[in-house]
């Protein structure tokens, strides 16, 4: 068996614009097509166009629908109205976390989740094994394919393409049949950069299309397809977390600072409540929280973080900063620790380097 590497619908435009694939969980996928840091740039103040299509789209539907999901995740889904959007976390039994995902309510009883891509299969292994007699649930992941434009001028592109009122779509609002330069898509304003912008859903064939009528309509506007790259590094200035680094199947989302998440008054007893209301009550005994390097160095991934000689936790992330010029990272410290302006040591190579505990999101657009 060859470990053949998974491609998206746009897979043979990339070269057409200089992206530079990289491995990303099983997906071959552009990490950038410029530069990081111009893609960064780009999003901050123009626009830039991610394929995200490696994303997984399940549907939920069925009698038992909204109890079913009530069960399954943490936010309250029956607060959702059609044509709303829910960020929610799904846990297991220990209050860890499976994986955090989006929930779109379609129609009653009917609820498209977009899971993260390297987690499709075993989220739908887990919604099965939750299932009840009255719901159906259908991975339709190969029948979408997904487009993010993102930036201060997305509204004034992806208008030029379509007569729907974009201005309409709120945050966290979509609408479903939308014509966009003749394709019929879905369109969402959530976004994963701190940006405003726009998912656009459609079948492989309608994304193929409209990927290079997007890029072209926003030619003057300085639109710039961008990568896996920029995206990593506006999601993390925006203080969004990464499933895999700030959320595991070991970190509970009250750890990861997602307590607006975890609803613990919503009347059904979803998986992994009763230790989630343990955490709530006792305090959590770590925290993630935003580090600032006061010496010269990157906090990455991984590296382990000191007080003194006690080893305190470790850094999910880390990064320069495109925006603020800064070495900043997320970590994972024992609660005793998380007070703002605590100054700890991070071990970068084999270096004790100072660094304080400071707020995040560490970048909120005006």
């Amino acid at each position: 068996m060859t470990n053949q590497l998974l491609r998206t619908p746009l897979f043979d435009s990339y070269k057409e614009y200089g992206g530079k694939t990289i491995d990303f969980g099983g997906w071959e996928l552009p990490v950038q097509f410029s530069s990081i840091k111009a893609e960064h740039e780009a999003v901050r103040t123009k626009a830039g166009l991610f394929d995200v299509s490696h994303m997984g789209e399940v549907l939920v539907s069925g009698s038992g629908a909204l109890d079913y999901l009530q069960k399954l995740v943490t936010n309250d889904v029956s607060k959702l109205q059609i044509g709303q959007a829910q960020y929610t976390v799904m846990c297991n039994e220990q209050g860890g976390t499976i994986d955090d995902f989006l929930i779109y309510k379609l129609e009653d009883e009917r609820y498209l989740l977009v899971v993260n891509a390297s987690n499709i299969d075993k989220d739908v292994a887990w919604m099965e094994k939750q299932k009840t007699a009255d719901i159906v649930i259908d991975n339709q992941s190969s029948n979408y394919a997904l487009l993010a434009l993102q930036g201060p001028l997305a509204e004034n592109i992806l208008q030029k393409l379509t007569a729907e009122p974009l201005d309409e779509i709120k945050f966290f609002r979509f609408k479903e049949h939308v014509q966009l330069s003749g394709e019929d898509v879905l369109i969402s304003r959530t976004g994963y950069t701190g940006e405003n912008g726009f998912e656009i859903y459609g079948t492989p064939e309608a994304i193929q299309s409209l990927w290079p009528k997007i890029l072209q309509a926003g030619e003057a506007e300085g639109v710039v397809p961008a990568g896996l790259g920029a995206r990593d590094t506006l999601r993390f200035e925006a203080g969004l977390p990464l499933y895999g680094q700030e959320l595991t199947a070991d970190i509970s989302p009250l750890e990861a600072g997602l307590s607006f998440v975890v609803k613990l008054n919503k009347e059904a007893d979803f998986i992994g409540k009763d230790v989630l209301k343990k955490q709530k009550e006792q305090g959590v005994e770590r925290k993630l929280v935003g580090l600032e390097m006061i010496d010269k160095g990157i906090p990455r991934t991984g590296y382990k973080v000191y007080s003194g000689d006690q080893e305190i936790g470790e850094v999910t992330t880390g990064t320069q900063s495109p925006t603020l010029k800064k070495n900043i990272g997320f970590a994972l410290l024992a609660s005793d620790f998380t007070e703002l302006g605590t100054e700890v040591e991070v071990e970068v190579r084999k270096k004790f380097l100072k660094a304080k505990v400071t707020a995040a999101p560490f970048y909120k657009r005006s």
